[in-house]
């Protein structure tokens, strides 16, 4: 057996930024533990598998360690590919994930915007569990449906925060986003993995469904620009519309390949 994959930076006009996915589209499900097989194999954050059902596309996301439920990068790499190479026509796609329900993607020239649920977030306690995990005390502390979220004061901040990865190792949910006002952007942060298997994440999408009512509150609009400050950086234009939120970036094709499964 053969299977296409390809490799995308997302989040960024330029390859060796953003973060990469592998995405490997399928003529019919494998096993899950084949796909849990190849996304360790990829070594990457995420890989996106996906499936055409009709007028739109079953996908799921694997880490090298366990699937998830949503991930914003390697969506808008599937995307990427879909419009690019997939020969889909039109300037949406359908995507569906039995985890995390409808998801749109639209196209307008070579800005990708996805359309995600907005999470719902709660304000919680700045436990030691949670400071103990980087080396400057927050101001406030959040939960989401999967992620905890540190706020802290200024941008250099985030830049320079050291994280205790065994520590937030052993929080529950996905990781721990951090985030503060941006100097030239209006917010920014880094996202903290490794009870998933990633350490740091380059570009988290799935972050700003968080992020992005959070900030739009706190600064009082709802159209915003973002910047995740990891080694590889990453660019993200976030819009918020209640119920929904809408994070838009670019991509770009580093590879393509083939698997092969005997």
């Amino acid at each position: 057996m053969e299977i296409r994959i390809y490799q995308v930076d997302a989040f960024t006009d330029k390859v060796f930024s953003g973060n990469p996915a592998p995405v490997c589209p399928l003529d019919e499900w494998l096993s899950d533990g084949l796909l849990q097989q190849i996304a360790m194999e990829n070594n990457q954050a995420e890989t996106a598998f996906y499936t055409k059902q009709g007028d739109r596309y079953h996908i799921r996301w694997f880490t090298p360690t366990t699937e998830v439920d949503l991930c914003g990068h390697a969506t808008l790499a599937a995307a990427y590919v879909l419009f690019n190479h997939e020969k889909h026509s039109g300037n949406s796609i359908n995507f569906y994930s039995s985890r995390s329900g409808d998801l749109v993607i639209t196209r307008s020239n070579d800005l990708l915007t996805l359309n995600f649920p907005t999470d719902v977030y709660e304000q919680v306690e700045l436990s030691n569990s949670l400071t103990a995990g980087f080396d400057i005390l927050p101001i406030k502390a959040l939960k989401g449906k999967t992620d905890y979220v540190l706020v802290f004061e200024t941008e250099t901040q985030i830049i320079s925060i050291k994280p205790n990865l065994p520590q937030i190792a052993t929080l529950g949910g996905r990781g721990v986003i951090v985030t503060a006002k941006g100097d030239t952007v209006d917010f920014v942060s880094r996202f903290f993995a490794p009870q998933a298997g990633i350490d740091e994440d380059p570009v988290t999408g799935s972050a700003h469904t968080t992020l992005t009512p959070f900030w739009a509150k706190e600064l009082g609009k709802t159209e915003l620009t973002a910047v995740q400050l990891s080694a590889r950086k990453g660019w993200l234009q976030c819009k918020y519309l209640g119920d929904r939120v809408e994070i838009s970036g670019e991509a770009k094709l580093y590879m393509t390949g083939e698997i092969y499964l005997s």
